[in-house]
C-alpha cells in the first residue's frame, strides 16, 4: 500500500493482566494502552499478555481485544530478561538488549512507530500536541506527567479496590484535575484566539466567557465530530473540532476592530478547556479516559450525590465522545459510556485561581551555572584559597588513545573541551568501578545520558552485565549506536523513569555532571 513503510525491527509489548473487578478486566496501565492501540489501528507490535495470577480467566479477552492484533499470554517468568528488572508496559527490540518501560515512554513510542508505519496518519502524530511534548517530560520533573502517568491510574485502582467492601473515599488526585480542567487555557496562539473570541462576545453582547451548560447543549452526541454545529458552538470547540477534522479555522474577515485589537492582553477573556490539556485532543485525553471512565461508573452506582461536584469532568467525558471513532474503539476495548445527567458548573468565584496552582514544569533557578569554576570563583570571593595540583592518583588514567574510538566520550556529540573534562571524570569513576566489580556482577548506570560511563565500564568488564537507565530517548539511541560499533554483547538499555526499574544490582552510578 502506498506510503505504508514496513517496520524493520520486530518488537513485543508486553502488558499486565490481572483478575476482572468492577468490569476493567486489565491493570488501567493496560487498558489505555490497548485503547491507544485501537485508536492508532496499530498492528507493528507483538502484544505479550503477562499473568499475574494463574486463574485469570482467559475467556473474559476475546470481547476486549481485536482480533487483528497478534496476542500471546505468558507467565513472568517467559519474560525476557530485561523486562524482568522492570515495571509494565514495556517494548523491547529484537534483540533482547534495548526496552522502554513506564506507561508514557510506551505511548509516545507506540504514536511515533505508527507515524512511521504510515504517515498519512498525520492525526496520529497530533496526539502528542504541540511541539510533540505531550508527557514527554519524566515524571520526575513534570506534575502533569506524574499526575496521568502514575498517581490517577493509581489512585483509581486504589478507588476500585475500596468501593467493593465500603464507600470509598473520592480521591484527592480526581479533585486535582476538577481544578485544572477550571483554569484558563494557555495556547501557543493564545492572543490571537482570545481576541477572537473577545470579538465573538462582543457581537453576542459582551458575554462572559464559556458557558459549559450551552457548550454542551450545542454538541449534538453523534460518533463524528464533523456534525458539530459550529456556527453556534464556542470558539473553543470551533477550533478543537476543526482540528480533528483536519478543517482550519477560518480566518477573520478583514481588520479586527478598534476595540479588539487595541484590547491590552490583561482585558482579554481566558479559553477555556475542551479537553484536559486545553483545546486539542491529546495523548493525556487518552490515558485518563479508562480511569476517569472507571471512577464515574462507581460514582454513579454508589456515590450519586457526588457527581454535582465534578461539573467539569462530566462535561470532558462527555465532549470526548464527540470525537472520531472513539466510541467505536472504547466499546472494542470494554467502556461502555454512561450517560449522565446535565450537571451546573460552579460559579468563577468557587474556582481556584491560577496562581495558587504550582507550575507543572520543571523548576529552574535561573541564576544557577554550572560547572566547577563559578564554584570556585565563589570560594575566593569568600577568602578560602583554591588549589589546582596534579591527580594524585596518575595511575587511574586510562589510556585513551589505545581504545576503541566509539568508547571515547569525544565520540557522544560534545565539545572538545567538555569531552577532556568527561574523560577525567571517567578515569576516576572507571578505575573505582573495576577495583570493586566482581566477574558475573550487574552494573546500573542511572540517568546514564549518552552513556559515556556505561559504555566504558562495558568494554573494561565484558564478564560484567550493564545496564543503561535514561528517560531521554534519544540519548539512549546514541548509546546504543555506539555500543553496536563496538560489538557490545553485556549491555543493556532501558528508556525508563527511574522508579519504573525494579532490578537488582552490585554496583550503582548515579551523578551529576557538569
Amino acid at each position: 500500500m502506498k506510503g505504508i513503510k514496513k517496520s524493520l525491527t520486530e518488537e513485543y509489548l508486553y502488558l499486565d493482566l490481572s483478575h476482572q473487578k468492577e468490569g476493567c478486566i486489565f491493570p488501567l496501565h493496560t487498558s489505555i494502552t490497548l485503547f491507544l492501540l485501537s485508536y492508532c489501528d496499530c498492528k507493528i507490535f507483538k502484544v505479550c499478555l503477562v499473568l499475574t495470577e494463574e486463574s485469570t480467566g482467559i475467556s473474559l479477552l476475546k470481547n476486549v481485544l481485536s482480533e487483528d492484533v497478534e496476542i500471546q499470554i505468558i507467565s513472568r517468568q517467559e519474560l525476557p530478561p530485561i523486562v524482568q528488572n522492570c515495571c509494565l508496559p514495556a517494548v523491547v527490540e529484537r534483540p533482547d538488549n534495548f526496552c522502554r518501560a513506564g506507561l508514557a515512554v510506551v505511548l509516545r513510542h507506540i504514536i511515533q512507530k505508527s507515524y512511521e508505519a504510515d504517515p498519512s496518519k498525520k492525526e496520529i502524530l497530533e496526539l502528542l500536541g504541540f511541539k510533540k511534548t505531550c508527557l514527554k517530560a519524566c515524571a520526575e520533573v513534570s506534575q502533569w506527567t506524574r499526575l496521568c502517568e502514575l498517581t490517577i491510574p493509581l489512585a483509581i485502582e486504589n478507588f476500585l479496590k475500596e468501593s467493593s467492601d465500603q464507600p470509598p473515599t473520592i480521591p484527592a488526585e480526581i479533585l486535582e484535575l476538577e481544578k485544572k480542567l477550571s483554569e484558563p487555557v494557555r495556547v501557543h496562539n493564545d492572543d490571537k484566539l482570545r481576541r477572537q473570541k473577545l470579538k465573538q462576545q462582543k457581537a453576542a453582547g459582551v458575554r462572559p466567557s464559556l458557558d459549559k451548560e450551552e457548550t454542551k447543549s450545542k454538541v449534538p452526541r453523534q460518533e463524528t465530530s464533523e456534525e458539530v454545529d459550529c456556527s453556534s458552538a464556542s470558539l473553543e470547540l470551533r477550533v478543537a473540532f476543526s482540528k480533528l477534522t483536519v478543517r482550519e479555522e477560518p480566518a477573520p474577515a478583514n481588520k479586527e476592530p478598534a476595540h479588539v485589537r487595541k484590547a491590552r492582553a490583561s482585558d482579554l477573556p481566558p479559553l477555556d478547556h475542551v479537553f484536559v490539556e486545553g483545546l486539542y485532543f491529546t495523548l493525556a485525553d487518552i490515558v485518563l479516559l479508562p480511569c476517569i471512565h472507571h471512577f464515574l461508573v462507581i460514582i454513579c452506582k454508589k456515590l450519586s450525590e457526588k457527581l454535582v461536584e465534578f461539573p467539569l469532568l462530566a462535561a470532558w467525558y462527555q465532549r470526548i465522545q464527540e470525537v472520531p471513532r472513539v466510541k467505536t474503539i472504547a466499546s472494542q476495548c470494554g467502556i461502555q459510556f454512561l450517560h449522565l445527567p446535565e450537571l451546573q458548573t460552579t460559579s468563577n468565584e468557587q474556582q481556584p485561581s491560577l496562581d495558587e496552582v504550582p507550575c507543572v514544569e520543571e523548576q529552574n533557578d535561573p541564576s544557577f551555572i554550572g560547572g566547577p569554576r563559578p564554584t570556585m570563583t565563589k570560594l575566593m570571593e569568600k577568602g578560602i584559597e583554591v588549589m589546582f595540583s596534579p591527580h594524585p592518583c596518575p595511575t587511574w588514567t586510562l589510556d585513551w588513545d589505545t581504545l576503541p574510538a566509539a568508547v571515547s566520550p569525544k565520540e557522544g556529540k560534545m565539545s572538545s573541551d567538555r569531552a577532556l573534562r568527561k574523560q577525567q571524570q571517567l578515569n576516576n569513576l572507571v578505575y573505582v568501578v573495576t577495583n570493586q566489580a566482581k566477574p558475573g556482577d550487574r552494573i546500573v548506570d542511572f540517568c546514564s545520558g549518552g552513556g559515556h560511563v556505561g559504555i566504558v565500564l562495558a568494554h573494561m568488564l565484558p564478564s560484567c552485565q550493564v545496564t543503561l537507565i535514561e528517560n531521554k530517548e534519544l540519548s539512549l539511541i546514541r548509546a546504543k549506536k555506539r555500543s553496536d560499533e563496538l560489538g557490545l554483547s553485556n549491555i543493556w538499555f532501558i528508556q525508563a523513569n527511574m522508579e519504573y526499574f525494579t532490578g537488582t544490582f552490585n554496583i550503582g552510578h548515579f551523578i551529576i555532571t557538569w
